[in-house]
């Protein structure tokens, strides 16, 4: 294995796909050249020319426009939208076209596309530029909705996405792009819809995305240390298809759940598995479901302020150790 960032897991699963099928091509803003703004597409125009590496014009809609259009006539393009905060510019392709076009085609249209973008706070770009949206794309039937943590999981899930016949939404938190991790070497392909369980625990289980992970793993490591509480971390990783054998399991060996989101509270990601867990296995809770999210405010791009907002290691490991003690 190689220890590669997570940018860099990026580029290898892009040019994994683009090595391996000639009608994988990629498009948007200053990803050829450039390299991508979070360095992410370093090399790919580089290897594979103008023809499938295309700078476009600073338009969310041309870029899905055009995406979506390939998609249709026979390509598998990969487009970028450099902030996710930018998707509400083109949600309407997103949403009214790319999502309903096999359904209201009765499956003789696929669009196998899959819309890369960089999500979530930790980088002191504000309000506009730090959202966290992946609840936002969960709640449209015909996306999947990917969010890794790790590089083997940016590798390894991209190259499954590419590969899938659906759209889907690849959310990359951008405060991970410099993190590190061993890659499996040559080719490397995941599976859609797979939760992971990072850590194995006993007393409670926390249920993470994205940024979020790594935290959820520093604080559960706290938690066994200072308060002898062994919690259970599971990277949900996928948030359509959802992974609720895994989820479910894991809840009736702990019988105690908490959600940790960076997502606004209201909404968010978490609510919707809560409801779940009600669903199918109330009786086996021994306390309810705590969720630990963002606020329901815009984000702040003072450092104090961000790093006060969005859920840290100290706030779980805290908010944990008071449920479960």
């Amino acid at each position: 294995m190689a220890e590669l960032t997570y940018r860099e897991a990026v580029i290898e699963a892009i040019a994994q796909e683009m090595r391996r099928d000639e009608r994988v091509v990629f498009l948007g803003e200053d990803i050829a050249k450039a390299g991508g703004v979070f360095k992410a597409t370093v090399g790919l125009w580089e290897e594979f020319g103008d023809l499938r590496v295309r700078d476009t014009p600073i338009s969310e809609q041309a870029i899905l426009g055009a995406a979506m259009g390939a998609a249709m006539t026979g390509l598998r393009p990969i487009a970028e939208i450099m902030f996710s905060d930018f998707l509400a510019v083109c949600w309407d392709i997103v949403t009214n076209q790319i999502a309903k076009s096999r359904y209201m085609t009765g499956g003789q249209v696929e669009v196998p596309l899959v819309i890369r973008t960089a999500n979530g706070g930790g980088a002191r770009f504000g309000a506009q530029h730090s959202q966290a949206v992946e609840n936002w794309a969960m709640m449209i039937p015909g996306i999947k909705v990917v969010a890794p943590s790790t590089p083997a999981d940016v590798k390894g899930l991209l190259a499954a996405a590419i590969r899938d016949p659906d759209p889907v939404l690849f959310f990359e938190q951008k405060s991970l792009y410099a993190t590190k991790g061993e890659v499996p070497d040559g080719e490397h392909v995941d599976e859609l819809g797979k939760a992971k369980v990072v850590r194995e625990g006993d007393d409670v289980t926390i249920l993470a995305l994205g940024l979020m992970v790594p935290r959820a793993i520093e604080a559960a490591e706290r938690l066994q240390a200072e308060a002898g509480i062994s919690a259970s971390v599971v990277d949900i990783r996928s948030l359509v298809p959802l992974d609720t054998q895994t989820i479910l399991a894991e809840v009736k060996k702990t019988a105690r759940v908490v959600t940790v989101e960076e997502n606004p509270r209201l909404c968010g990601w978490g609510a919707e598995i809560a409801s779940i867990i009600a669903e199918e296995c109330f009786y086996d809770l021994d306390m309810p479901v705590v969720r630990i999210t963002t606020p329901h405010i815009p984000l702040s791009s003072a450092d104090e302020l961000e790093d006060e907002m969005i859920p840290s290691v100290d706030r779980i490991f805290e908010s944990v150790r008071r449920e479960v003690d």
